[in-house]
């Protein structure tokens, strides 16, 4: 069984489920409203040049998380 890692240690093209969100609760609502919830599979389509922010795929939209929240979200990585 894969052990969870860091949305943002994903390489890109990888696909993951989200397991946990360390977002403290006041900034969680944003990610929960834009379809980022647990048991919801992700896939980390690329970085920026400089490496922030990180471009996710999620329910069929693409959305840009900052390295710092990233960094807040575990994935399981589908095998």
């Amino acid at each position: 069984m894969n052990t969870p890692q860091l949305l943002s240690s994903l390489p890109p093209g990888t696909r993951g489920v989200v397991v946990e969100i360390r977002i403290p609760a006041e900034h969680r609502s944003r990610l929960l409203e834009m379809g980022v919830l647990i048991g919801t599979t992700i896939e980390l389509v690329r970085f920026a040049p400089l490496g922030d922010p990180v471009e996710i795929k999620v329910r069929g939209y693409h959305l840009s998380l900052r390295k710092h929240e990233a960094d807040l979200v575990l994935v399981r990585a589908n095998s």
